[in-house]
């Protein structure tokens, strides 16, 4: 039985006493997490840890603090493996970001599969990291892409998705997990079993949902998941892309250069098994043993918690939000992460957003790397409020109070 949240001033069971930017930073209201979180004491510690005690490249030293930091490196691998419950620890590649990921799919993948006249079917709610790549290679291999359509409530409409699988010459869907721009948490069980009807391999963009909700990615069985470790409490420049091994081993490498060859001559090359074919160089090793620690963190929380807890906290906000006249919400009432975008008439949403910085409380305001979804939404840029484990109902007051007070000067001097 899941174990009942309150609110409180800390946070997520307090947790918001373990970030030290809010003890240095009392006064700051952070509402900008789907961008990137903050992270908490235990992350900092483990790459300050690393960097002083344990430092040394890996795989290829024959010295024991070489070994001991690859032990660490791979240690965190299969961690990040059984986190998300993915087919195999060798199916977790580690990438600089969600965005890499997609793009070594789309180069490795794409490239070799793609041809004149296919189509890659997307969505017009892709955060562009979805969308750009496929453009890319769809235009180097005379492919195209198609885009499902957005409801007007914000959900991607399942009847336009089930028609478009039809395309003919169909080969791949990329879509996302969770909306970065609305919250929007879309049925991925049941778009991945739709696209496997029609015998089409899904790519989920996961950098929204990995953060907030419970994954089994070997239950629900995309081809290719990928996330970032910057929006779930570890440092930046490193992600994960997540495929079942004999749909990577069929992919040739993405990037060429030391530690993902097996026998390199002056006219050919031989490459290395999985993990290490797609994870050519030095990586970021000091930010996956952060990334470690940040997923150690969030299973001392509980994903269901942090579920929970969140859904609590956005449908807390829409009844504090909703009244405000003036104030317009966009976005599904329902199947929601915590991200709330909004704006008030009659203003820009960087100036929404110039005024709540001078309250001490930190939105993003623009088109938050989705265009096509701001022009269904009929909109140029909306100002976004997107919560985490650290956030409270007070920042919930906070962020309604001082909006009232802007819905008021801007309507006062229209």
């Amino acid at each position: 039985m899941t174990e009942a949240v309150s609110y409180s001033s800390l946070g997520l069971r307090g947790c918001k006493a373990d970030f030290p930017l809010f003890r240095h930073r009392p006064e700051l209201v952070f509402l900008d997490s789907a961008a990137s979180t903050q992270k908490p004491q235990p992350v900092i510690d483990a790459i300050a840890d690393f960097y002083a005690r344990g430092y040394a490249n890996i795989h290829r030293g024959a010295y024991r603090l070489s070994a001991q930091a690859t032990d660490r490196f791979e240690a965190v691998r299969e961690r990040a493996a059984q986190f998300f419950k993915a087919p195999a620890a060798e199916s977790l590649i580690f990438t600089r970001n969600a965005t890499e990921a997609v793009n070594l799919v789309a180069y490795s993948w794409g490239l070799h599969n793609l041809n004149a006249g296919d189509v890659v079917l997307v969505s017009e709610m892709e955060h562009h990291a979805n969308l750009v790549p496929w453009h890319l290679v769809t235009g180097l291999r005379g492919a195209r892409v198609e885009a499902v359509r957005m409801t007007p409530d914000g959900r991607l409409d399942l009847e336009d998705y089930a028609q478009k699988l039809q395309l003919p010459n169909l080969k791949l869907v990329a879509l996302q997990h969770v909306s970065n721009a609305l919250g929007t948490i879309h049925p991925a069980r049941q778009l991945v079993d739709m696209a496997h009807a029609h015998g089409k391999p899904i790519l989920l963009d996961g950098a929204q949902a990995a953060p907030h909700l419970p994954l089994n990615l070997t239950e629900l069985g995309a081809d290719f998941y990928v996330l970032s470790s910057h929006k779930m409490l570890g440092p930046s420049g490193v992600g994960c892309l997540i495929a079942a091994p004999d749909t990577l081993e069929a992919m040739p490498p993405f990037l060429g250069g030391g530690d993902m060859i097996r026998e390199v001559y002056a006219e050919r090359s031989t490459y290395a098994d999985l993990p290490n074919r797609f994870e050519a160089g030095t990586p970021a090793i000091a930010e996956v043993v952060g990334f470690g620690a940040a997923l150690d963190y969030l299973e001392g929380l509980g994903m269901e918690h942090i579920h929970a807890y969140e859904a609590e906290l956005f449908h807390y906000a829409l009844e504090q939000l909703n009244p405000i006249e003036g104030l317009e919400l966009y976005g599904p009432d329902s199947d929601r992460a915590g991200v709330i975008s909004f704006n008030v008439r009659g203003a820009h949403a960087h100036d929404v957003a110039g005024f709540l910085d001078e309250a001490n409380i930190g939105v993003r305001a623009g088109h938050h790397c989705a265009q096509p979804l701001m022009r269904a939404l009929d909109v140029e840029s909306t100002a976004r409020a997107s919560f985490y484990v650290y956030n409270t109902k007070e920042d919930v007051d906070a962020l309604a109070r001082e909006l009232r007070d802007i819905v008021n000067f801007f309507g006062e001097n229209a």
